[in-house]
């Protein structure tokens, strides 16, 4: 099989892979960690490449399965089914995992995948692509089903605005910017894989050591993931707030983040103010975090579905009607009771692999896994039915 061939020429490459890799590390300048982070291939990211492929490989074919089955009145039997988008493309910076993840998942579901890098992991990626070119060449399957577009800026625009070949659906995973260059000029429907900005929000009723442990976890242990937490709103009626807002901006600038806030701390280490609205729109992608109140869990509603990237959202409260409530009306791909955001993941939530994480609403939204990276056809069959 084409992915068990795959996960065995990983591991042959390994090495190779880890070098090649080094080099455009050593090349990478700016100062972007998260893109740094994302950039770099170890062997636990070419360990974590194997296992996507396994899971892959471990799951049932999504192809025509039959979603729906009606049996009309005159005698047609109608069903629906699981079916290929066609050709997919995908347009993502720095990670050189998606050239495994989104390939793996694109071939097993039926589908042609594009896959366009960034410039700054391009030797990985074409090592990577050489690789799947070879394992499908061992099953005499043709190299064209996974083809990397090994184009610049203005080429990518241009195959854009006039590609040479159907595609049938665009996926970009990365930033504000390229999310919108996709938009701009693709073709055909585009699924976004948005920016994270995910928010918090701390009951009056939540236990508050839970609420500490759940937000250090989904601040600190990934800054560069979409799913990392970016702001923090904190009920005003819950017991001692100030005492317990000024230990937590505390205990965060004591761990380098940047913490923003207009709420003093007791112990004269002051977060930095701020009052241009704009930063609630930000995703921050670095240890960085912002602090506020709010008067209500309404209030709190308010505040995220006008300022959220639609990914994730999380409330800590023992109150499970406020729980429900809140889950309810959030406006976001995956919404969390006393959870950290870092769950919002394919492999987290039992998809195996994932091709991105959409924050649209059509037609998936969360991660897409190999089970959501289909369409769907319809099924009639009969004997010379006519419809009167």
């Amino acid at each position: 099989m084409v992915l068990r061939s795959m996960i065995g020429l990983i591991e042959e490459q390994r090495s190779a892979l880890k070098s090649c890799n080094q080099g455009e590390l050593e090349a990478f300048a700016g100062g972007d960690q998260p893109m740094y982070d994302r950039l770099k291939v170890n062997d636990a990211k070419v360990d974590e490449m194997k296992k996507s492929l396994e899971d892959v490989l471990s799951k049932d074919d999504p192809i025509a399965k039959t979603l729906f089955t009606f049996h009309h009145p005159n005698g047609m039997r109608v069903e629906n089914k699981t079916a290929a988008f066609g050709t997919i493309m995908i347009i993502y910076e720095s990670r050189p995992d998606v050239t495994i993840e989104a390939a793996a998942i694109a071939f097993k579901s039926g589908n042609r995948i594009l896959l366009k890098g960034g410039k700054e992991s391009r030797q990985s990626n074409l090592m990577l692509v050489d690789c799947w070119h070879k394992a499908l060449q061992e099953h005499k399957i043709p190299v064209e089903w996974i083809h990397y577009l090994d184009y610049d800026r203005t080429q990518t625009q241009d195959f854009l605005k006039a590609p040479t070949e159907r595609i049938d659906l665009i996926v970009p995973r990365g930033g504000d910017g390229l999310i919108k260059f996709v938009k701009q000029h693709a073709q055909c429907p585009v699924l976004v894989s948005g920016r994270g900005n995910n928010f918090l929000y701390v009951h009056q009723s939540a236990d508050w050591d839970k609420a500490v442990s759940i937000i250090r976890n989904a601040k600190l242990t990934k800054i560069s993931a979409c799913n990392a937490l970016d702001k923090v709103l904190i009920d005003k009626q819950m017991p001692n707030a100030k005492e317990k807002i000024s230990a937590l901006i505390t205990s965060l600038l004591k761990d380098d983040v940047s913490v923003l806030s207009n709420m003093k701390t007791d112990n004269g280490q002051q977060p930095e103010a701020w009052s241009d609205d704009q930063v609630m729109y930000e995703e921050f992608l670095d240890y960085k975090i912002l602090i506020d109140t709010t008067s209500d869990i309404q209030s709190a509603i308010l505040t995220i579905n006008q300022y959220s990237g639609g990914h994730s959202s999380t409330i800590v409260t023992e109150n499970q009607a406020s729980a429900d409530l809140f889950m309810s009306e959030i406006d976001a791909a995956a919404v969390y009771h006393n959870v950290s955001t870092r769950f919002t993941d394919g492999g987290q939530m039992g998809l195996g692999a994932e091709l991105a994480i959409s924050t649209d609403k059509l037609h998936h939204r969360g991660p897409l896994g190999l089970e959501q990276l289909v369409t769907n056809k319809w099924y009639v069959y009969g004997d010379g039915q006519i419809r009167e």
